[in-house]
């Protein structure tokens, strides 16, 4: 039996100066927030607005979510130690979990407030809180705006995309609610407008939350066919069958694979090896352990296995 290990590292899948540019895009995006929950607050405070001060509290639960997928975003650099092989990579799932689930807890706070607004709207301070919300769909609208091209890379930054996007249209159906009441006395369609708002963001946020449960339980990564990836891996000059095939997230940038390749008689495993790397870094696989073999298969002595 001849076994030849075969290992390829990679930390991330973006170029350096795109990991830059999204440290870069937390930053400021936890500076406008922070800075408009600290306007808001003192807004609140000013105005004698109690819903003011809770849309604060909100929106520093959005700070907070901000913080957390720049320390995922962190996580996700970490190299080995001899305790942590992979790092602290696979505490960026966890985070993404977490943040999935500050979600759905804003979703339910959403729902209960509105119930709240059915049976007793209140009066609505207009002038301040439609300048308010303005205010947010600027600085929510800007920092979604931000993340949305690095969200499709990442689920922790899809999370915040998500917390980001929420809020915008939070503060859209405010404004909207703020000039209907204004125009008709309609008190009622501020909590209508909520309750359709919280479906759309449950709507994005289970399937964040479905694919963080996947990732924490090592399950195969979102876009991933196992299938095709054996089938692309089997293509590959030299190669008669692969086997004992795993895949799995070490964090939310990164996937791994482990397999057993099985040789033609007369293939050369450092060339065939290469060639399997390339193959799985096309596939969104770029941290590979391959462990070939010649004896005890088939395709070792004949060829009815499509050897090449």
């Amino acid at each position: 039996m001849e076994h030849t290990h075969e290992h390829h590292h990679g930390h991330h899948h973006g170029h350096p100066a795109d990991l830059a540019s999204l440290r870069g895009v937390y930053v400021i995006s936890i500076a406008l927030n922070l800075g408009f929950v600290l306007v808001e607050a003192g807004v609140g405070f000013w105005k004698g607005s109690l819903g003011l001060l809770s849309d604060a509290g909100h929106n520093l639960s959005d700070v907070f979510s901000l913080v957390l997928a720049l320390v995922a975003f962190r996580l996700s650099t970490t190299l080995g130690s001899k305790k942590f092989t992979y790092g602290y990579r696979k505490g960026s799932v966890m985070i993404s979990l977490l943040n999935a689930i500050i979600l759905l807890v804003a979703v339910g706070a959403i729902l209960v407030e509105s119930v709240h607004k059915f049976r007793d709207p209140g009066e609505l301070d207009g002038g301040a809180v439609a300048w308010t919300a303005g205010v947010g769909i600027l600085v929510n609208g800007l920092t979604a705006w931000l993340l949305m091209r690095h969200q499709k890379n990442d689920i922790n930054t899809r999370g915040a995309f998500l917390h980001m996007a929420a809020d915008t249209l939070v503060s859209v159906g405010v404004v909207i609610s703020g000039i209907v009441i204004a125009l008709t006395g309609w008190s009622v369609i501020d909590p209508i407008i909520s309750i359709v708002i919280a479906g759309v963001i449950l709507v994005s946020t289970w399937e964040l939350l479905s694919e963080s449960v996947r990732m924490s339980i090592d399950a195969v990564p979102e876009g991933i066919d196992p299938d095709e990836v054996k089938e692309g891996m089997r293509a590959v000059d030299g190669v008669c069958d692969v086997h004992h095939l795993h895949i799995w997230p070490i964090s939310t940038t990164e996937t791994a694979l482990t397999a057993h390749v099985v040789l033609a008689k007369d293939a050369d495993p450092e060339t065939v090896v290469h060639a399997l790397k390339h193959e799985l870094r096309e596939a969104g696989i770029h941290h590979a352990t391959l462990e070939t073999e010649r004896e005890g298969h088939p395709c070792a002595d004949e060829e009815p296995c499509g050897c090449r």
